[in-house]
């Protein structure tokens, strides 16, 4: 068996590729949890964008609410620590601060969906031109406030503690490390879990999903049959913005305990690709997020351990901007390559109007 992999690894340009995907799954449970953690905040834009989309809504401005969240989160834990107190608690190490900060992020996120709800679907506005004002305002109001805060070298309210799973649980031969890499995380990670798996069901299984999906695909049939298309869809856009907030939040609040101006980089976009990767269904979302996220695990494991032999020598001679932009050059790539094969709902982006009562 060695003799055949060993000729394998011999072959030329084909035999890099081998080596390559034989060093991904050796390293695959060591590096697991880095890549949950960077897929977090995208697979949250991602559902967001699926929420807002199977209703018939185009957000682009995901980018711009989970920075809101963001700050809001970490800025709201500089005042409210000295009013509510920062003893951390038993679960989670989630103090008053921590929890009052998450619910305000929440429903920053809340209000930025608002303002794009009501533009897109009541004004009916250019629903790209929305989302683009949304995202600049974002990252200039943040940045704007950040540098101020920035000047009193303040501290916030810290961040979440990860779960710490049952050894026998993480133990179990072959897959331990999956329960390891899903539980040994934060709350809002762990969330992350639970909003796939039920929003899967929910948007495929009940009443809701099927009127969600009805509306994102045929408004005005959906609305002869009594499904008030106004309502529904101002109701899952906010429902996004949750999403989006808890994306936000897990940057400032989990993932680190500070806010960096425009820290959110570009996920909320990546969220978005990953969205139309995996044809607007949750799990497809989070398995295309998933399969973004998997360069910020391979390139932080060729910098500590790179392979051996003549693969080793080529990733290690490669700059350090190469692994920086990976991320982004993997969405470009994935992306491109399901343009035309991933159909979005029909109605996606059209604004409805009501035909007047005669």
């Amino acid at each position: 068996m060695n003799d055949i992999i060993n000729a394998l690894y011999g072959l030329p340009i084909l035999g890099l590729a081998i080596q390559f995907v034989g060093y991904v799954i050796a390293v695959l449970p060591d590096i697991s949890p880095i890549i949950f953690g960077a897929a977090v905040p995208i697979a949250f834009a991602a559902l967001c964008g699926v929420m807002c989309e199977r209703s018939g809504v185009v957000n682009i401005g995901i980018e711009g609410t989970m920075l809101v969240a963001a700050f809001v989160g970490w800025a709201s834990g500089i005042f409210l620590v000295p009013l509510v107190g920062s003893e951390a608690g038993p679960i989670f190490g989630a103090s008053p601060a921590l929890i009052v900060a998450l619910l305000l992020a929440i429903l920053s996120g809340l209000i930025v969906s608002v303002l794009h709800a009501w533009l897109s679907i009541t004004v009916r506005a250019d629903q790209i031109i929305s989302g683009t004002i949304i995202n600049i305002a974002a990252f200039g109001i943040t940045g704007y406030l950040n540098t101020l805060l920035a000047r009193s070298s303040p501290t916030g309210a810290g961040a979440f503690r990860d779960f710490a799973p049952p050894d026998w649980l993480v133990d179990l031969p072959f897959v331990g490390w999956i329960f390891e890499t899903l539980l040994n995380q934060g709350p809002l990670a762990i969330s992350l879990v639970v909003a796939v798996i039920l929003f899967q069901i929910f948007l495929f299984q009940s009443r809701w999903g099927l009127r969600t999906r009805s509306v994102g695909e045929h408004p005005r049939a959906a609305e002869t049959v009594g499904i008030d298309v106004i309502r529904l869809r101002y109701r899952n856009v906010l429902l996004g913005g949750v999403l989006a907030a808890m994306g936000g939040a897990f940057l400032s609040m989990e993932a680190t305990a500070s806010f960096q101006q425009g820290m959110t980089a570009g996920r909320g976009f990546i969220g978005l690709a990953a969205m139309i990767v995996g044809r607007w269904s949750p799990l497809g979302a989070f398995g295309a997020a998933l399969l973004f996220a998997s360069s910020v695990g391979i390139s932080q494991s060729i910098r500590i351990a790179p392979p051996p032999g003549d693969l080793g020598v080529v990733l290690s001679g490669l700059p350090g901007q190469f692994f920086d932009a990976l991320p982004y050059v993997v969405t470009i790539v994935v992306l491109a390559g399901v343009v035309g094969r991933s159909i979005p709902p029909a109605a996606d982006g059209q604004p409805y109007e009501r035909e007047a009562a005669t």
